[in-house]
């Protein structure tokens, strides 16, 4: 099993030191899900929100969240993120926005958590401009697909979990 690497051997906090890794390209990918009336994915397709367009605003937002992690969550290195791309695939079949959330960067530290956070603010803000007509928004399935770079290689995840 492998060891967590944000403590001491005392167990106390701390940021990974990675100033002796190499730099590599490397590359997140995540992928979320937010349910909701037919109706209401109807009119975010036809741009009737009150808030404006549902898809650009919760893209805005993600990329915004990208590059803002290391205030967000306590261990994450600053990183210059060289690219970060928000897309949407809609199921009106289901009710459904599909997010999917792809990072990059040339660093000594992965992107994993830039694309996670990235899908879920996007999600978030979905919600938020959706709440004054559908309360009933389920944000789910939020999760890493691939990543690629560093020591550990590529990582796929099995279509089956």
């Amino acid at each position: 099993m492998k060891k967590l690497t944000h403590f001491d051997k005392n167990g106390g906090s701390r940021m990974v030191d990675v100033s002796e890794k190499e730099k590599t390209i490397r590359e997140a990918i995540a992928e979320g899900k937010v349910k909701m009336r037919r109706e209401t994915l109807s009119m975010i397709a036809d741009k009737k929100m009150a808030k404006g367009d549902v898809y650009e605003v919760a893209r805005i937002a993600g990329i915004m969240a990208a590059k803002r992690v290391d205030s967000l969550i306590p261990m994450c290195h600053p990183i210059m993120i060289t690219g970060v791309d928000i897309s949407f695939d809609s199921s009106f079949e289901e009710g459904t926005i599909s997010i999917k959330g792809r990072v990059r960067t040339i660093g000594k530290t992965g992107v994993e958590m830039e694309a996670l956070t990235a899908v879920a603010v996007a999600s978030l803000t979905i919600y938020d401009m959706c709440k004054a007509v559908d309360r009933d928004i389920i944000i789910s399935d939020i999760m890493l697909v691939m990543k690629d770079g560093g020591k550990s290689g590529r990582y796929l995840r099995d279509k089956n979990n």
